[in-house]
């Protein structure tokens, strides 16, 4: 979708778009191999390796979807009421034992067997009750209030199919077969660390100069929502032989690999000439902000995602990069969309033509209508910026600054991080 708010202007950059690096990336990656089995319960949030097949129809028998009466509609008048006597009742669990001939109806609860004979349900609102007798409204229908066996699952349908992530409803469904035990995919293993001089472990006396990582804190809650079985490799200097030595390890231990810093053309960013020597990795100029600077590629059987420095840009380059590989390297299928939604700004959005913008911003309804304020602070180090907002402010490429009350498209965490 293409916000037409923007006021825009024609660029050329030869950086590769978050579109095309975004395709690359997905066109390269498969999923991993490995299954385990496990109780039904602990399953909740892995990723099914094997379609779950309905050993039964569900539900299993023709039953009232209503409170109310199981009668024959042969047995109606055309017009007005018809007394029916009220032979017996069935409850969900307890079924009635007899058959409902012409003349009769049967009380019935919601979720209870149909009885033999019937073949419609009267709601109870509608009837009118003496002793015995029920009268019955002319009109209905036959199948009215029923739902038939197998009209949920059809014994040997798909119930699920494999790819699918369990979530609470699929726990449910699973549950309902009468399933125990799944088979679901062997949780991905992610190796991640950072690069830099500067930067300090937590717990630890900043040096001069020295800064403390957050950037591997951030991956940890990341990845940890994702599923993934995490391997911190703690900070790495920046010297090739350390360098060199731990993404050796990281990649006989993990299925992918995310570094952060070391990817630019800084003097000190050693990464690239160790990358080579290790493994097949390609560096990108990626056209947006912030970001800019990426790696992809392969290191053995890991696959390798360098993202940049800034928290921020870690963060954005994660999303919108990093996660959909992680998505379909643990074997979740399809990949989950993410729309743009619509928005009006609510105040005016400063951006020069160029480069495609991830702002963080607030999305809130005002006076009736969904509105989006940046934050205060947009730069790529400030990570406060990203836990005071509920989104992203996608600019596209072209646009030029955005006044107060046009549309902007957003990009809501919700479901992203």
């Amino acid at each position: 979708m293409t916000d037409t708010s923007c006021t825009a202007n024609p660029v050329e950059d030869p950086s590769l778009t978050a579109a095309a690096a975004r395709d690359r990336i997905l066109a390269e990656v498969s999923p991993i191999i490995g299954h385990e089995f496990l109780p039904l319960r602990a399953a909740l949030g892995r990723i099914l390796a094997a379609d779950i097949i309905a050993p039964h129809d569900v539900p299993a028998h023709d039953n009232s979807a209503m409170d109310g009466y199981a009668i024959r509609c042969g047995s109606l008048a055309a017009e007005g009421e018809t007394p029916l006597t009220v032979v017996g009742s069935a409850f969900a669990g307890n079924a009635f034992s007899g058959q409902v001939g012409n003349g009769q109806a049967v009380r019935i609860m919601t979720g209870a067997v149909l009885p033999a004979g019937a073949d419609a349900v009267v709601v109870q609102e509608v009837t009118r009750r003496e002793a015995t007798v029920v009268f019955i409204p002319a009109g209905q229908q036959p199948d009215q209030n029923i739902r038939r066996a197998g009209e949920d699952l059809a014994r040997g349908s798909v119930a699920l199919a494999a790819g699918k992530r369990i979530g609470p409803a699929e726990l449910g469904l699973i549950a309902s077969l009468g399933i125990a035990e799944v088979d679901v995919k062997r949780r991905l293993r992610v190796a991640f660390f950072s690069t830099g001089d500067e930067l300090t472990s937590i717990g630890k006396p900043l040096g001069p100069g020295q800064i403390y990582d957050s950037n591997r804190y951030t991956l940890h809650g990341l990845l940890h929502q994702l599923g993934a079985e995490v391997i911190d490799m703690g900070v790495v200097p920046d010297q090739p032989a350390a360098l060199e030595a731990t993404l050796a390890e990281a990649a006989l231990l993990a299925d992918a690999i995310i570094t952060t810093g070391g990817v630019s053309v800084g003097e000190a960013d050693f990464i690239k000439e160790t990358l080579a020597r290790l493994g097949q990795v390609n560096f990108w100029k990626l056209n947006i902000k912030p970001g800019r600077p990426m790696a992809f590629g392969k290191i053995g059987k890991a696959w390798l995602f360098g993202l940049p420095g800034n928290p921020v840009a870690v963060m954005v380059s994660y999303t919108q990069f990093a996660l959909d590989a992680l998505h379909r390297l643990s074997g979740l299928d399809p990949i989950p969309e993410r729309p743009l939604l619509t928005v009006e700004a609510a105040n005016f959005i400063k951006k020069q033509a160029g480069r495609r913008e991830y702002l963080r911003g607030t999305v809130a309804a005002v006076n009736g209508r969904w509105q989006v304020k940046t934050t205060v602070n947009q730069g790529s180090g400030v990570l406060r910026s990203m836990s005071e907002a509920n989104c992203f402010i996608v600019l596209p490429e072209e646009c030029a600054g955005v006044p107060a009350g046009e549309n902007v498209q957003v990009q809501l965490f919700e479901g992203l991080i």
